[in-house]
Protein backbone atom coordinates (compact mmCIF):
# COMPACT_ATOMS: atom_id res chain seq x y z
CA UNK A 1 0.00 0.00 0.00
CA UNK A 2 2.81 2.16 -0.41
CA UNK A 3 2.47 3.15 -3.65
CA UNK A 4 -1.17 4.16 -2.85
CA UNK A 5 0.02 6.57 0.13
CA UNK A 6 2.78 8.28 -1.95
CA UNK A 7 0.32 8.41 -4.75
CA UNK A 8 -1.91 10.09 -2.08
CA UNK A 9 0.52 12.50 -0.94
CA UNK A 10 1.03 13.77 -4.60
CA UNK A 11 -1.98 14.18 -5.40
CA UNK A 12 -3.07 16.08 -2.64
CA UNK A 13 0.10 18.50 -3.11
CA UNK A 14 -1.06 19.04 -6.56
CA UNK A 15 -4.57 19.63 -5.05
CA UNK A 16 -2.84 22.37 -2.99
CA UNK A 17 -0.95 23.74 -5.56
CA UNK A 18 2.95 22.41 -4.29
CA UNK A 19 5.56 20.40 -6.32
CA UNK A 20 6.33 16.88 -5.01
CA UNK A 21 10.15 16.08 -4.35
CA UNK A 22 9.60 13.61 -7.58
CA UNK A 23 8.47 15.84 -9.72
CA UNK A 24 10.91 18.50 -9.09
CA UNK A 25 13.30 16.57 -9.90
CA UNK A 26 11.69 15.80 -13.34
CA UNK A 27 10.98 19.20 -13.46
CA UNK A 28 15.01 19.73 -13.21
CA UNK A 29 15.81 17.38 -15.74
CA UNK A 30 13.58 19.00 -18.35
CA UNK A 31 14.42 22.20 -17.72
CA UNK A 32 18.32 21.70 -18.88
CA UNK A 33 16.46 20.29 -21.96
CA UNK A 34 13.43 22.42 -22.56
CA UNK A 35 13.04 24.75 -25.68
CA UNK A 36 9.13 24.87 -25.56
CA UNK A 37 6.79 26.04 -22.96
CA UNK A 38 5.39 23.15 -20.57
CA UNK A 39 1.88 22.26 -20.84
CA UNK A 40 -0.19 21.84 -17.56
CA UNK A 41 -3.53 21.44 -16.62
CA UNK A 42 -3.36 23.39 -13.75
CA UNK A 43 -3.27 27.37 -13.65
CA UNK A 44 -2.21 27.54 -10.16
CA UNK A 45 0.69 24.66 -10.25
CA UNK A 46 1.98 26.23 -13.78
CA UNK A 47 2.41 29.57 -11.46
CA UNK A 48 4.24 27.71 -8.87
CA UNK A 49 6.66 26.16 -11.65
CA UNK A 50 7.05 29.24 -13.24
CA UNK A 51 8.09 30.95 -9.69
CA UNK A 52 10.38 28.01 -8.49
CA UNK A 53 12.22 26.72 -11.11
CA UNK A 54 11.58 29.72 -14.01
CA UNK A 55 9.82 27.38 -16.57
CA UNK A 56 7.17 28.82 -18.62
CA UNK A 57 4.15 26.90 -18.90
CA UNK A 58 1.13 27.02 -20.98
CA UNK A 59 -2.66 25.78 -19.81
CA UNK A 60 -5.22 26.29 -21.78
CA UNK A 61 -8.80 24.21 -23.24
CA UNK A 62 -6.50 22.54 -26.23
CA UNK A 63 -3.81 21.54 -23.19
CA UNK A 64 -7.13 19.85 -21.34
CA UNK A 65 -7.81 18.58 -24.67
CA UNK A 66 -4.93 16.30 -24.71
CA UNK A 67 -4.77 15.66 -21.53
CA UNK A 68 -7.92 13.73 -21.53
CA UNK A 69 -6.42 11.75 -24.41
CA UNK A 70 -3.47 11.12 -22.11
CA UNK A 71 -5.28 9.76 -19.99
CA UNK A 72 -7.52 7.24 -22.28
CA UNK A 73 -4.23 5.97 -23.87
CA UNK A 74 -2.50 5.93 -20.34
CA UNK A 75 -2.43 1.36 -20.92
CA UNK A 76 -0.31 1.69 -23.96
CA UNK A 77 1.85 4.17 -22.98
CA UNK A 78 2.70 2.74 -20.12
CA UNK A 79 4.14 -1.19 -20.69
CA UNK A 80 3.94 -3.86 -18.44
CA UNK A 81 0.30 -2.86 -16.67
CA UNK A 82 -2.52 -5.05 -17.72
CA UNK A 83 -5.45 -3.15 -17.49
CA UNK A 84 -7.32 -4.48 -14.71
CA UNK A 85 -4.60 -3.49 -12.13
CA UNK A 86 -4.29 0.01 -13.80
CA UNK A 87 -8.11 0.25 -12.31
CA UNK A 88 -7.86 -1.04 -9.42
CA UNK A 89 -4.98 0.77 -8.76
CA UNK A 90 -7.10 4.52 -10.01
CA UNK A 91 -9.82 3.19 -7.76
CA UNK A 92 -8.08 2.57 -4.49
CA UNK A 93 -6.74 6.24 -4.63
CA UNK A 94 -9.66 7.60 -5.36
CA UNK A 95 -10.95 5.86 -2.10
CA UNK A 96 -8.01 6.77 0.15
CA UNK A 97 -8.24 10.09 -1.33
CA UNK A 98 -11.61 10.84 -0.48
CA UNK A 99 -11.04 9.35 3.09
CA UNK A 100 -8.23 11.62 3.60
CA UNK A 101 -10.18 14.59 2.47
CA UNK A 102 -13.29 13.89 4.55
CA UNK A 103 -10.81 12.80 8.04
CA UNK A 104 -8.58 15.57 7.43
CA UNK A 105 -10.80 18.85 6.16
CA UNK A 106 -11.85 21.80 8.47
CA UNK A 107 -14.61 22.43 6.42
CA UNK A 108 -16.30 19.05 7.32
CA UNK A 109 -16.73 19.45 10.87
CA UNK A 110 -19.32 21.48 10.92
CA UNK A 111 -21.38 19.58 8.49
CA UNK A 112 -22.84 18.29 11.75
CA UNK A 113 -24.20 21.48 12.51
CA UNK A 114 -25.75 22.04 9.34
CA UNK A 115 -27.49 18.64 9.63
CA UNK A 116 -28.97 19.20 13.22
CA UNK A 117 -29.98 22.83 12.79
CA UNK A 118 -31.76 21.23 9.31
CA UNK A 119 -32.99 17.97 11.48
CA UNK A 120 -34.31 20.45 14.31
CA UNK A 121 -36.62 22.53 11.69
CA UNK A 122 -38.08 19.47 10.02
CA UNK A 123 -38.90 18.02 13.49
CA UNK A 124 -40.36 21.03 14.73
CA UNK A 125 -42.92 21.04 11.29
CA UNK A 126 -43.78 17.49 12.03
CA UNK A 127 -44.40 17.53 15.52
CA UNK A 128 -46.88 20.88 15.00
CA UNK A 129 -48.62 18.50 12.20
CA UNK A 130 -48.90 15.93 14.38
CA UNK A 131 -50.31 18.07 17.12
CA UNK A 132 -52.82 19.77 15.36
CA UNK A 133 -53.97 16.64 14.05
CA UNK A 134 -54.12 14.41 17.65
CA UNK A 135 -56.28 17.71 18.80
CA UNK A 136 -58.74 17.74 15.99
CA UNK A 137 -58.90 13.89 16.07
CA UNK A 138 -59.40 13.79 20.05
CA UNK A 139 -61.91 17.00 19.72
CA UNK A 140 -64.60 14.73 18.42
CA UNK A 141 -64.77 13.30 21.36
CA UNK A 142 -63.87 15.75 24.16
CA UNK A 143 -63.71 18.73 22.86
CA UNK A 144 -63.49 20.55 25.86
CA UNK A 145 -60.02 19.46 26.45
CA UNK A 146 -58.34 21.32 24.37
CA UNK A 147 -59.67 24.90 25.99
CA UNK A 148 -58.69 23.93 29.24
CA UNK A 149 -54.86 22.67 28.47
CA UNK A 150 -52.81 24.99 26.42
CA UNK A 151 -49.90 22.72 26.40
CA UNK A 152 -49.03 20.52 23.86
CA UNK A 153 -46.87 17.83 25.53
CA UNK A 154 -49.25 17.95 28.54
CA UNK A 155 -52.10 17.29 26.36
CA UNK A 156 -50.47 14.29 24.77
CA UNK A 157 -49.79 12.96 28.15
CA UNK A 158 -53.07 13.04 29.93
CA UNK A 159 -54.29 11.55 26.68
CA UNK A 160 -52.26 8.67 26.96
CA UNK A 161 -52.76 8.40 30.18
CA UNK A 162 -56.62 8.41 30.41
CA UNK A 163 -57.62 7.79 26.97
CA UNK A 164 -61.71 7.58 27.20
CA UNK A 165 -63.70 10.20 28.42
CA UNK A 166 -65.33 8.51 30.92
CA UNK A 167 -62.37 7.52 32.47
CA UNK A 168 -61.17 10.89 33.76
CA UNK A 169 -63.90 10.53 36.62
CA UNK A 170 -61.55 7.98 38.26
CA UNK A 171 -58.18 9.04 37.02
CA UNK A 172 -55.31 10.67 38.92
CA UNK A 173 -53.84 13.74 36.87
CA UNK A 174 -51.69 15.43 39.34
CA UNK A 175 -48.33 14.68 37.85
CA UNK A 176 -49.03 16.56 34.56
CA UNK A 177 -51.86 18.90 36.00
CA UNK A 178 -52.02 21.29 39.27
CA UNK A 179 -55.31 20.74 41.49
CA UNK A 180 -57.55 23.77 40.13
CA UNK A 181 -56.66 22.51 36.16
CA UNK A 182 -57.62 18.54 36.99
CA UNK A 183 -60.84 19.45 39.16
CA UNK A 184 -61.72 22.22 35.68
CA UNK A 185 -60.99 19.23 33.34
CA UNK A 186 -63.27 16.46 35.54
CA UNK A 187 -65.94 18.57 35.77
CA UNK A 188 -66.31 19.46 31.63
CA UNK A 189 -65.43 15.63 31.22
CA UNK A 190 -69.03 15.09 33.39
CA UNK A 191 -71.07 17.36 30.67
CA UNK A 192 -69.15 16.82 27.47
CA UNK A 193 -71.11 17.40 24.27
CA UNK A 194 -68.61 15.26 22.04
CA UNK A 195 -69.92 12.50 20.81
CA UNK A 196 -69.00 8.92 21.15
CA UNK A 197 -66.23 6.92 19.65
CA UNK A 198 -65.00 3.16 19.63
CA UNK A 199 -61.83 1.27 20.98
CA UNK A 200 -59.81 0.80 18.15
CA UNK A 201 -60.51 5.09 17.13
CA UNK A 202 -59.04 5.31 21.17
CA UNK A 203 -56.03 3.24 19.82
CA UNK A 204 -55.23 5.17 17.18
CA UNK A 205 -55.23 8.67 18.46
CA UNK A 206 -53.19 7.05 22.04
CA UNK A 207 -50.73 5.91 19.59
CA UNK A 208 -50.58 9.22 17.66
CA UNK A 209 -49.83 10.55 21.07
CA UNK A 210 -46.92 8.15 21.62
CA UNK A 211 -45.10 9.59 18.85
CA UNK A 212 -45.73 12.97 19.41
CA UNK A 213 -44.17 11.87 22.87
CA UNK A 214 -41.21 10.23 21.56
CA UNK A 215 -40.34 13.07 18.86
CA UNK A 216 -40.40 15.59 21.58
CA UNK A 217 -38.26 13.89 23.97
CA UNK A 218 -35.84 13.34 20.71
CA UNK A 219 -36.00 16.90 20.20
CA UNK A 220 -35.04 18.07 23.38
CA UNK A 221 -32.00 15.72 23.06
CA UNK A 222 -30.96 16.76 19.61
CA UNK A 223 -31.50 20.66 20.87
CA UNK A 224 -28.52 19.65 23.66
CA UNK A 225 -26.15 18.17 20.75
CA UNK A 226 -26.30 21.01 18.83
CA UNK A 227 -25.69 23.69 22.51
CA UNK A 228 -22.62 21.43 22.81
CA UNK A 229 -21.68 21.22 19.24
CA UNK A 230 -22.22 25.22 18.73
CA UNK A 231 -20.11 25.55 22.38
CA UNK A 232 -17.28 23.46 20.68
CA UNK A 233 -17.12 24.75 17.29
CA UNK A 234 -18.36 28.28 17.43
CA UNK A 235 -18.06 29.35 21.34
CA UNK A 236 -18.05 33.39 20.51
CA UNK A 237 -21.00 33.55 17.97
CA UNK A 238 -22.98 31.10 20.08
CA UNK A 239 -22.57 34.03 23.20
CA UNK A 240 -23.79 36.97 20.42
CA UNK A 241 -26.45 35.10 18.50
CA UNK A 242 -27.70 31.93 20.55
CA UNK A 243 -27.13 28.44 19.12
CA UNK A 244 -29.85 28.44 17.02
CA UNK A 245 -29.39 31.83 15.24
CA UNK A 246 -25.77 31.13 14.66
CA UNK A 247 -26.60 27.60 13.71
CA UNK A 248 -28.71 28.74 11.02
CA UNK A 249 -26.38 30.93 10.18
CA UNK A 250 -23.68 28.97 9.31
CA UNK A 251 -26.35 26.32 7.97
CA UNK A 252 -27.02 28.97 5.49
CA UNK A 253 -23.35 30.28 4.03
CA UNK A 254 -22.96 26.22 4.26
CA UNK A 255 -20.00 26.20 6.40
CA UNK A 256 -18.21 28.52 8.60
CA UNK A 257 -15.34 29.34 6.79
CA UNK A 258 -18.00 30.76 3.48
CA UNK A 259 -19.63 32.66 6.56
CA UNK A 260 -16.42 34.39 7.54
CA UNK A 261 -15.69 35.63 4.30
CA UNK A 262 -18.86 37.47 4.14
CA UNK A 263 -19.36 41.03 4.84
CA UNK A 264 -21.03 42.65 8.02
CA UNK A 265 -23.86 43.66 5.48
CA UNK A 266 -24.06 40.53 3.78
CA UNK A 267 -24.51 38.39 7.33
CA UNK A 268 -27.05 41.29 8.24
CA UNK A 269 -29.96 40.32 5.34
CA UNK A 270 -28.67 36.56 5.61
CA UNK A 271 -32.24 35.12 4.95
CA UNK A 272 -34.09 37.40 3.45
CA UNK A 273 -32.68 37.30 -0.11
CA UNK A 274 -36.07 37.52 -1.47
CA UNK A 275 -36.91 40.68 0.36
CA UNK A 276 -33.83 42.32 -0.93
CA UNK A 277 -34.10 41.63 -4.08
CA UNK A 278 -38.47 42.64 -4.83
CA UNK A 279 -37.55 45.36 -2.83
CA UNK A 280 -34.18 46.00 -5.42
CA UNK A 281 -37.16 45.63 -7.98
CA UNK A 282 -39.60 48.20 -6.94
CA UNK A 283 -36.91 50.55 -6.14
CA UNK A 284 -38.37 50.53 -2.11
CA UNK A 285 -36.53 50.42 1.41
CA UNK A 286 -33.91 47.13 1.49
CA UNK A 287 -34.60 44.50 4.43
CA UNK A 288 -32.67 45.99 7.55
CA UNK A 289 -32.66 41.97 9.09
CA UNK A 290 -32.89 38.36 8.08
CA UNK A 291 -31.83 35.59 10.53
CA UNK A 292 -30.48 38.00 12.59
CA UNK A 293 -33.72 39.03 13.82
CA UNK A 294 -34.51 36.29 15.65
CA UNK A 295 -31.48 36.80 18.04
CA UNK A 296 -32.14 38.06 21.69
CA UNK A 297 -30.61 41.67 21.17
CA UNK A 298 -32.94 42.73 18.39
CA UNK A 299 -36.07 41.13 19.89
CA UNK A 300 -34.85 43.01 23.38
CA UNK A 301 -34.81 46.18 21.48
CA UNK A 302 -37.88 48.52 20.67
CA UNK A 303 -39.21 48.76 16.92
CA UNK A 304 -37.21 52.05 16.26
CA UNK A 305 -34.11 50.99 17.37
CA UNK A 306 -34.15 47.41 15.75
CA UNK A 307 -32.52 48.53 12.74
CA UNK A 308 -29.54 49.85 14.46
CA UNK A 309 -29.40 47.11 16.60
CA UNK A 310 -29.34 44.30 14.27
CA UNK A 311 -26.16 46.77 12.11
CA UNK A 312 -24.15 46.56 15.07
CA UNK A 313 -24.91 43.09 16.12
CA UNK A 314 -23.99 41.55 12.29
CA UNK A 315 -20.90 43.35 12.91
CA UNK A 316 -19.72 42.05 16.06
CA UNK A 317 -21.20 38.85 14.99
CA UNK A 318 -18.84 38.98 12.04
CA UNK A 319 -15.63 39.73 14.20
CA UNK A 320 -16.62 36.22 16.54
CA UNK A 321 -17.48 34.67 13.23
CA UNK A 322 -13.57 35.00 11.54
CA UNK A 323 -12.27 34.63 15.42
CA UNK A 324 -13.95 31.26 15.90
CA UNK A 325 -13.03 30.25 12.33
CA UNK A 326 -9.51 31.57 11.81
CA UNK A 327 -8.08 31.86 15.34
CA UNK A 328 -6.18 28.98 17.52
CA UNK A 329 -7.80 29.87 20.70
CA UNK A 330 -11.49 28.28 21.35
CA UNK A 331 -12.45 30.30 24.40
CA UNK A 332 -15.59 32.91 24.33
CA UNK A 333 -14.24 35.77 26.00
CA UNK A 334 -14.35 38.33 23.00
CA UNK A 335 -17.75 37.23 22.39
CA UNK A 336 -18.68 38.13 26.03
CA UNK A 337 -17.33 41.51 25.78
CA UNK A 338 -18.53 42.40 22.56
CA UNK A 339 -22.20 40.99 24.23
CA UNK A 340 -22.01 43.59 26.64
CA UNK A 341 -20.67 46.14 24.40
CA UNK A 342 -23.69 45.95 22.94
CA UNK A 343 -26.51 45.74 25.61
CA UNK A 344 -24.88 49.03 27.52
CA UNK A 345 -25.68 50.57 23.38
CA UNK A 346 -28.79 49.31 23.68
CA UNK A 347 -29.82 50.59 27.48
CA UNK A 348 -28.32 54.41 26.32
CA UNK A 349 -30.39 54.10 23.37
CA UNK A 350 -33.51 52.98 25.42
CA UNK A 351 -33.13 55.89 27.66
CA UNK A 352 -32.28 58.18 25.10
CA UNK A 353 -35.31 60.00 26.32
CA UNK A 354 -34.84 60.47 29.38
CA UNK A 355 -31.46 61.33 29.14
CA UNK A 356 -30.34 65.24 28.71
CA UNK A 357 -28.53 65.78 25.51
CA UNK A 358 -25.23 67.05 26.51
CA UNK A 359 -21.55 66.75 25.13
CA UNK A 360 -21.06 63.32 26.41
CA UNK A 361 -24.67 62.46 25.86
CA UNK A 362 -24.64 60.62 29.13
CA UNK A 363 -25.65 63.38 32.18
CA UNK A 364 -28.79 62.76 33.42
CA UNK A 365 -31.80 65.56 32.91
CA UNK A 366 -31.73 67.95 35.61
CA UNK A 367 -35.20 68.72 36.55
CA UNK A 368 -36.42 71.60 38.47
CA UNK A 369 -37.28 70.79 41.70
CA UNK A 370 -41.22 71.38 42.55
CA UNK A 371 -42.27 73.98 44.92
CA UNK A 372 -46.06 74.24 46.03
CA UNK A 373 -47.08 77.70 45.42
CA UNK A 374 -50.18 78.58 47.26
CA UNK A 375 -52.52 81.51 46.19
CA UNK A 376 -54.83 82.62 47.86
CA UNK A 377 -58.02 83.44 45.92
CA UNK A 378 -60.73 85.96 46.78
CA UNK A 379 -64.59 84.93 45.21
CA UNK A 380 -65.96 87.61 43.05
CA UNK A 381 -69.73 88.01 43.22
CA UNK A 382 -69.69 90.20 40.09
CA UNK A 383 -70.27 87.05 37.85
CA UNK A 384 -73.65 86.17 39.94
CA UNK A 385 -75.51 88.91 39.34
CA UNK A 386 -77.50 88.75 35.49
CA UNK A 387 -78.16 92.77 35.31
CA UNK A 388 -76.76 94.30 32.98
CA UNK A 389 -73.44 96.50 34.83
CA UNK A 390 -73.06 99.56 32.65
CA UNK A 391 -75.18 102.86 32.50
CA UNK A 392 -77.95 103.44 30.25
CA UNK A 393 -76.23 106.69 28.64
CA UNK A 394 -73.30 104.48 27.46
CA UNK A 395 -75.56 101.82 26.19
CA UNK A 396 -77.43 104.11 23.82
CA UNK A 397 -74.44 106.01 22.94
CA UNK A 398 -73.17 102.89 21.63
CA UNK A 399 -76.09 102.44 20.03
CA UNK A 400 -75.97 105.68 18.25
CA UNK A 401 -72.58 105.02 17.33
CA UNK A 402 -73.37 101.72 15.95
CA UNK A 403 -75.95 103.42 14.07
CA UNK A 404 -73.82 105.70 12.37
CA UNK A 405 -71.35 102.93 11.19
CA UNK A 406 -74.46 101.21 9.42
CA UNK A 407 -75.92 103.59 7.30
CA UNK A 408 -72.57 104.60 6.34
CA UNK A 409 -71.75 101.41 5.39
CA UNK A 410 -75.82 101.20 3.36
CA UNK A 411 -74.50 104.47 1.45
CA UNK A 412 -71.95 102.80 -0.04
CA UNK A 413 -73.06 99.32 -1.01
CA UNK A 414 -75.52 101.58 -2.62
CA UNK A 415 -73.38 103.85 -4.29
CA UNK A 416 -71.45 100.54 -5.01
CA UNK A 417 -74.13 99.31 -6.94
CA UNK A 418 -75.06 102.47 -8.96
CA UNK A 419 -71.50 102.11 -10.57
CA UNK A 420 -72.12 99.13 -11.55
CA UNK A 421 -75.35 99.26 -13.40
CA UNK A 422 -74.23 102.25 -14.94
CA UNK A 423 -71.04 100.61 -15.82
CA UNK A 424 -73.06 98.12 -17.45
CA UNK A 425 -75.43 100.39 -19.20
CA UNK A 426 -72.09 102.17 -20.74
CA UNK A 427 -71.29 98.98 -22.47
CA UNK A 428 -74.88 97.92 -23.87
CA UNK A 429 -75.03 101.76 -25.59
CA UNK A 430 -71.42 101.49 -26.66
CA UNK A 431 -72.50 98.28 -28.80
CA UNK A 432 -75.48 99.62 -29.87
CA UNK A 433 -73.67 102.81 -30.96
CA UNK A 434 -70.77 100.30 -33.09
CA UNK A 435 -73.72 98.07 -34.27
CA UNK A 436 -75.99 101.52 -35.71
CA UNK A 437 -72.39 102.97 -37.36
CA UNK A 438 -71.95 99.66 -39.14
CA UNK A 439 -75.63 99.82 -40.32
CA UNK A 440 -75.31 103.43 -41.46
CA UNK A 441 -72.39 102.57 -43.77
CA UNK A 442 -73.76 99.96 -45.06
CA UNK A 443 -76.83 102.04 -46.52
CA UNK A 444 -74.05 105.14 -47.73
CA UNK A 445 -72.68 102.53 -49.86
CA UNK A 446 -75.99 101.46 -50.94
CA UNK A 447 -77.12 104.92 -51.71
CA UNK A 448 -74.10 105.62 -53.65
CA UNK A 449 -74.54 103.13 -56.03
CA UNK A 450 -77.92 103.99 -56.83
CA UNK A 451 -78.71 107.78 -57.00
CA UNK A 452 -75.66 110.42 -57.62
CA UNK A 453 -73.55 112.61 -55.59
CA UNK A 454 -76.02 114.73 -53.55
CA UNK A 455 -74.80 117.79 -51.75
CA UNK A 456 -72.74 117.84 -48.46
CA UNK A 457 -74.87 117.32 -45.28
CA UNK A 458 -73.78 118.67 -42.25
CA UNK A 459 -71.63 117.04 -39.73
CA UNK A 460 -73.72 116.73 -36.63
CA UNK A 461 -71.04 115.09 -34.72
CA UNK A 462 -69.99 118.38 -32.99
CA UNK A 463 -73.28 119.39 -32.05
CA UNK A 464 -74.69 116.16 -29.85
CA UNK A 465 -72.66 116.02 -26.91
CA UNK A 466 -71.56 112.08 -26.09
CA UNK A 467 -73.28 109.52 -23.69
CA UNK A 468 -70.05 109.18 -21.98
CA UNK A 469 -69.26 112.84 -20.50
CA UNK A 470 -72.94 112.85 -19.29
CA UNK A 471 -72.81 110.22 -17.60
CA UNK A 472 -69.29 111.05 -16.04
CA UNK A 473 -71.16 114.09 -14.85
CA UNK A 474 -74.08 112.33 -12.90
CA UNK A 475 -71.17 110.16 -11.35
CA UNK A 476 -69.64 113.44 -10.03
CA UNK A 477 -72.75 114.79 -8.93
CA UNK A 478 -73.76 111.60 -6.89
CA UNK A 479 -70.50 111.39 -5.00
CA UNK A 480 -70.61 114.99 -4.29
CA UNK A 481 -74.15 114.46 -2.71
Amino acid sequence: MTWNQEGRTAFTALMEGKINKQLKKVLKKIVKEAHEPLAVADAKLGGVIKEKLNLSCIHSPVVNELMRGIRSQMDGLIPGVEPREMSAMCLGLAHSLSRYRLKFSADKVDTMIVQAISLLDDLDKELNNYIMRCREWYGWHFPELGKIISDNLTYCKCLQKVGDRRNYASATLSEFLPEEVEAEVKAAAEISMGTEVSEEDICNILHLCTQVIEISEYRTQLYEYLQNRMMAIAPNVTVMVGELVGARLIAHAGSLLNLAKHAASTVQILGAEKALFRALKSRRDTPKYGLIYHASLVGQSSPKHKGKISRMLAAKTVLAIRYDAFGEDSSSAMGVENRAKLEARLRTLEDRGIRKISGTGKALAKTEKYEHKSEVKTYDPSGDSTLPTCSKKRKIEQVDKEGEVTEKKAKKAKIKVKVEEEEEEEVVLVEEETSTKKKKKKDKKKHIKEEPVSEEEPCTSTAIPSPEKKKKKKKKKDIED
